[in-house]
Order: C-alpha cells, then sequence, then structure tokens
C-alpha cells in the first residue's frame, strides 16, 4: 500500500497536495526583511533573520517599510467584516468531514512540517529544551515512517520556539544532533508586550546573539487601536497565553486581509495560528482553510506556520493507529 510517496501524496479532490517536506527553501537562509523603525515601537509578530556569521539588525530601513511609504494604505481603514458570513464559513470548516486512510496519512505528516513545536513555560530547563529538539528532529518514529515509506524524506517540524533565555539550549542541543531547523524566539515582552522600546530591542539583540533566526515580537497594540501599522513577514492569531486563542473566524478575516494585501501589493504575508490547537483533526481543519482562503501556495513553512506544544504528540498517535489499526499505549510514544 505504501510502495511510494505518491501513495502519501495523491491529487486531491480540490486540488493537488503539496510537495513533501523539505522540498521548500529554509526560511533560516532568508535576508532581513524587517529592520526596526527606532521611532516607533515594534509591532511586528514575525521577523526573519539572515543566518550571518554575526547576524544583526539593520536600522531603521526595510523593505516593508518601503512598500508601506509606497502603497496607499488608505484602504484598510474602510474595510468592514460581514461578521454573520464570517460565522457561517467557520462552522463550515468545522463541521466538515476529514479525509481518511491514506489521505489522512498524508495531511497529517505535512502538517507536522507547519509546526513551530513550543515550549514557554517559567520552569524551562536545558534538560526539556533538548527534548523538544529532539522531538522536532524526529517527529514521528522511525518505524511508523518506515511502514508509510517517508524515513528517509528529512520529515522534521518547521522550527522550534522557545524563550530568549533558552535560545542558546535549543541551538546547541540542534548542532549537537546535526539538525538545522530555525530557532524561533518569544521576544519583546511577551506575552503582554508591555516594556520599553529600548528593552525590547535588546531582548531581540540577545537571541539573535544567541543564535535565534525567527523572532516572534508581540505588537504593540496601542498603535494597532490608533491604526498606527507598519509591515510584517507573519501575522499570528495570538500570543497562545490568552483564555481564548487561534479562533476560526479570527483566523478567516485575517486571511482574506492577507488575500486582500496580497491583490493590492504583490507582497505576501504568512499567517500563524498559535494557543489551543491541540488535535490532529484541527490542524487539518486549519491546512484546509488556509489552502481554501489562499491557495497551494501558502501551504509552506515560508507562509504557514502552527504555533503549538502538544498538537505533534496527537498527530504521531494518529499516524500509529494508521499504521497498527490500534491507538498507542503511554509507553509506545514516550517521546510524545
Amino acid at each position: 500500500m505504501f510502495s511510494s510517496i505518491s501513495a502519501l501524496y495523491p491529487p486531491g479532490p480540490s486540488g493537488t497536495l503539496p510537495p513533501p517536506a523539505g522540498s521548500t527553501k529554509d526560511v533560516s537562509r532568508l535576508n532581513v526583511c524587517f529592520s526596526v523603525n527606532l521611532t516607533s515601537p515594534l509591532n511586528l509578530l514575525r521577523v526573519f533573520l539572515s543566518q550571518l556569521e554575526e547576524p544583526t539588525l539593520t536600522f531603521p530601513f526595510s523593505e516593508l517599510d518601503l512598500l508601506s511609504s509606497q502603497c496607499d494604505l488608505s484602504w484598510i481603514s474602510k474595510i468592514q467584516v460581514n461578521q454573520p458570513a464570517v460565522l457561517r464559513r467557520a462552522e463550515q470548516i468545522q463541521a466538515r468531514r476529514t479525509v481518511k486512510k491514506e489521505w489522512q496519512a498524508a495531511w497529517l505528516l505535512k502538517a507536522v512540517t507547519f509546526i513551530d513545536l513550543t515550549t514557554l513555560s517559567g520552569d524551562d530547563t536545558s534538560s526539556n529544551i533538548q527534548r523538544l529538539c529532539y522531538k522536532a528532529k524526529y517527529p514521528v518514529r522511525e518505524d511508523l515512517l518506515k511502514t508509510l515509506n517517508m524515513h528517509d524524506k528529512g520529515l522534521t517540524t518547521a522550527a522550534v520556539c522557545v524563550y530568549p533565555a533558552r535560545v542558546c539550549d535549543a541551538v546547541r542541543a540542534l548542532k549537537a544532533a546535526g539538525c538545522t531547523i530555525p530557532v524561533a524566539s518569544v521576544a519583546t515582552g511577551f506575552p503582554a508586550g508591555q516594556t520599553h522600546l529600548k528593552t525590547r530591542l535588546e531582548e531581540i539583540r540577545l537571541a539573535v546573539e544567541d543564535g535565534a533566526t525567527e523572532i516572534d515580537v508581540v505588537i504593540n497594540r496601542t498603535l494597532v487601536l490608533t491604526g498606527q501599522w507598519e509591515g510584517s513577514d507573519f501575522i499570528k492569531t495570538s500570543t497562545g497565553k490568552e483564555t481564548v486563542n487561534a479562533t476560526f473566524p479570527v483566523a478567516i478575516v485575517m486571511l482574506r486581509a492577507i488575500r486582500d494585501f496580497f491583490w493590492k501589493t504583490g507582497n505576501k504575508v504568512g499567517f500563524k495560528p498559535a494557543g489551543g490547537i491541540r488535535s490532529a483533526k484541527d490542524s487539518l481543519a486549519w491546512l484546509s482553510l488556509v489552502k481554501e482562503e489562499l491557495g497551494d501556495e501558502w501551504l509552506t513553512p515560508d507562509l504557514f506556520r502552527i504555533g503549538a506544544s502538544t498538537l505533534l504528540s496527537d498527530i504521531e498517535r494518529q499516524i500509529y493507529h494508521h499504521v497498527t489499526g490500534r491507538y498507542a499505549a503511554y509507553h509506545d510514544l514516550p517521546m510524545s
């Protein structure tokens, strides 16, 4: 049944599944896409940093700043949301039957490649960061991947995401494992963002010096509420630390804003739902939503991430069930 990778990436009812993991460019090699404007607080959610020998932030100019200055963004203030239509669309996504069997296995393995495997706990230590990094490199048990003929495809998560103080631990662990997975960090006063600009910038610098190549920046919500917009590489639903985090109605509005912005400017902005995405079924719904709203172009780690800490465990359990016909006992997946 699983004699070739085509068994796991067959054409779908609404199109062709994206290419297998590893076929997209490594986001950690992207050049600096945004340079912090020292005249105003940061309000970006994801900054990609180049992997230079001495990575730095450039001030005060950026391509996205240039884009903002050249484009008339007055249309943003005129946008209206049809809330009943958004809620109907959200219900439609959640009520839809999920794919089964080989289709499900294919999409779940694809979902793994979008995960920012995250630990943001107050009691994080070097040992649990090491465990997180090992799991990022080996997200699914090798014998299960062999059964699916996916053991030699280099399947990993998109990144690991940790606090700035733990970046060194993550870089060290990934280097020891011979792995080039990017390290992301939640800098700038996460999760509230209510710290001085100087402190926020210094936190980014320290994270970059320690080896972070992607930064999740908490927006200055005062600027947003007063209509002072700036560009970003990604927008993210939430910090994951709120009572309500990633929801489909909010995601639909964000995705359509990304689409409208692309149509008007030609600039692609990524999307990252985070917080409360725990089940394999949830991940399939999110992939389906992004595919339908933005198309296959956005189904790459360059433009789509899922921030999650426990999602990978359920995906591996579902893969285990698909391969063996039974659900795993706790000791069957000890790293989950």
